[in-house]
């Protein structure tokens, strides 16, 4: 993009655009994976629906490749495309909460930290990831789970409305009653069918929940998966608890002697009441598979078990993932997570277990673009570490875990566990038999396939 075309779109916006030759273009460019190296013609830093608006028109008239930013958290970096214009949302960080309606609409750039903060103080939240770090946009569109799943589903089944720029630079609002097609789409499709400038959800009453972290050694892996794949299914669905591997981080609440070591874990949440959180009711249960090395137990504001992990993988480490559905944890799934835990290359990858089932279950396959309503589990394996060297040999341990495991998952992922180069197989088999439909939908609003910069779904023909 040339001087005058920057020129151009300064004049034409309320937000700074951000070019190669400016001060602030580095720092502009980074994003959460710093394995993603990649110089977008500019920034366009949108501060409301206005701007984006100009922004989608500047790119169509100037036949300029867009790409969509909000938090930034995008594994595979789609968030950024060499030589394209970037339409950034993150200035566009605002929540308005109605404690009556309980509900919340949020603008498209903020993070679930911004959420969870305004929600709070009403006594309420929504279900939606376990870092606060993370864009509400992409956690969203992709479906969206995180502690509050098995008690009030999915984060797409709390969306309730939505604003949205279409690919051809026009405004719609989006609700049951207003293109219930294009909503049904949002909630799971991903990033396809327009951009999204504000998000509104529907809100429950959670404000202290209970809090536990129970921790295994690596070798203990085999019975306590076959104790968890029973346990977690069948209990009530105000317990929650996602299954990892793991080195024990250097830090409180984990005593300095097991620092460093190899492990496996669950950390566990809690949103009964106040007088029984439900983790504190773990204390006899997480002794049946094995004796844990460590078992934490505490209550805490929502929005501090939601940051708890933010300070152990802050921006500007090195990642690499992969996902998978799970409807059940086999024998020979239990193998390879053995193997490959105790295998882990650098002390910060990891692999996560995150339950989908509960409330998840009550919506109907139908209902909204995530098609796996079946799934039990949605996992991801992640290598990590803050050294650029150590980049292939993270990348290879998780794609030598995906390979080994991947014949004992459901065939597809959840979409914002998918790098990008995985395929347009894995994308259909991630949308199953709703990718026709998804097809269609995306004809309707995006013929030319515009938004292209993503999971992509193409238009049908």
């Amino acid at each position: 993009m040339d001087g005058a075309a920057l020129d151009a779109l300064r004049e034409a916006l309320r937000g700074p655009v951000v070019g190669p030759q400016d001060p602030e273009y580095d720092g502009t460019r980074a994003i959460y994976n710093a394995m993603i190296d990649r110089r977008p013609a500019a920034f366009a830093r949108c501060v409301d629906a206005a701007d984006v608006m100009r922004t989608v028109t500047f790119a169509r008239q100037r036949d300029l490749e867009l790409a969509v930013r909000g938090g930034g958290h995008s594994g595979p970096g789609l968030c950024l495309v060499d030589g394209a214009l970037t339409l950034d949302l993150s200035l566009m960080r605002w929540v308005r909460v109605d404690p009556v309606t309980r509900t919340a609409r949020v603008g498209g750039g903020s993070v679930l930290g911004d959420l969870d903060h305004a929600g709070h103080g009403f006594g309420l939240a929504t279900p939606a990831g376990i870092m606060s770090t993370t864009g509400v946009g992409g956690l969203t569109l992709g479906g969206g789970h995180g502690y509050l799943t098995r008690r009030f589903g999915l984060t797409a089944d709390n969306l309730i409305g939505a604003d949205v720029v279409l690919a051809d630079g026009t405004f719609v609002t989006v609700s049951e009653d207003e293109r219930p097609d294009l909503l049904w789409a949002l909630r799971g499709g991903g990033g396809n069918f327009g951009v999204v400038t504000s998000f509104t959800y529907r809100l429950h009453p959670v404000d202290t929940v209970g809090v536990a972290i129970t921790v295994w050694p690596v070798e203990s892996t085999r019975e306590v998966l076959d104790w968890y794949r029973t346990f977690l299914p069948g209990a009530p669905r105000d317990v929650y608890g996602f299954f990892a591997l793991l080195s024990v981080p250097p830090g409180p609440p984990f005593p300095e002697e097991i620092h460093g070591r190899k492990v496996c874990g669950v950390v566990w949440c809690g949103t009964g009441s106040p007088e029984r959180p439900g983790p504190d009711e773990l204390s006899s249960a997480v002794s049946e598979p094995a004796p844990p090395l460590f078992h934490f137990a505490a209550t805490m504001p929502y929005p501090a078990l939601q940051a708890m992990f933010d300070g152990l993988i802050p921006t500007g480490l090195q990642w690499y993932w992969r996902g998978d559905f799970f409807d059940r944890i086999t024998d020979g799934a239990i193998d390879v997570h053995l193997k490959y835990g105790e295998n882990l290359p650098t002390p910060l990858s990891t692999m996560h277990l995150y339950p989908v089932d509960g409330a998840a279950h009550d919506v109907a396959p139908g209902d909204t673009a995530w098609a796996y309503r079946d799934a039990v589990w949605s996992g991801v394996i992640a290598g990590i570490d803050p050294d650029p060297a150590n980049a292939a040999l993270i990348r290879q341990w998780a794609v030598d875990y995906w390979n080994a495991l991947h014949p004992f998952s459901m065939g597809g992922a959840y979409v914002n566990f998918m790098g990008a180069d995985e395929g347009q197989d894995r994308v259909r088999a991630t949308y199953r038999d709703h990718h026709d439909r998804l097809r269609e939908i995306k004809r309707r609003y995006d013929p030319e396939n515009f938004l292209h910069a993503n999971q992509n779904i193409p238009p049908a023909a």
